[in-house]
């Protein structure tokens, strides 16, 4: 089993930034990719960046292409979204998975916070 923990959502201001870090532990080495999903109220899950292992490749939707960046840490197993020039319409609860051998995203935190205040 995998278990992924996420962090560092909170309020911020239109164009402001947040980091996000998600935290993978138990039965990872299998990882082929992590990813970030966001769900804003009333509407449906949306892919935000994702990164491959190996080779290391991101891909990031044209709605926060240029604004967020997606990157690991191997040694703290860990994944971080920066997220710079944060709009209102990036509010949601975000959501960090990560994909193992079958290459589909599988295992999921419990969602992190963000509001961005116009």
């Amino acid at each position: 089993q995998v278990q992924l923990v996420e962090s560092g959502g909170g309020l911020v201001q239109a164009g402001g930034s947040l980091r996000l870090s998600c935290a993978a532990s138990g039965r990872t080495l299998s990882t082929y990719a992590m990813g970030w999903f966001r769900r804003a109220p009333g509407k449906e899950r949306e892919f935000v960046a994702h990164i491959t292992w190996n080779p290391i490749t991101t891909y990031y939707p044209d709605s926060v292409k240029g604004r967020f960046t997606i990157s690991r840490d191997n040694a703290k197993n860990t994944v971080y979204l920066q997220m710079n020039s944060l709009k209102p319409e990036d509010t949601a609860v975000y959501y960090c998975a990560l994909a193992g051998l079958s290459r589909e995203f599988v295992y999921w935190g419990q969602g992190t916070q963000v509001t961005v205040s116009s």
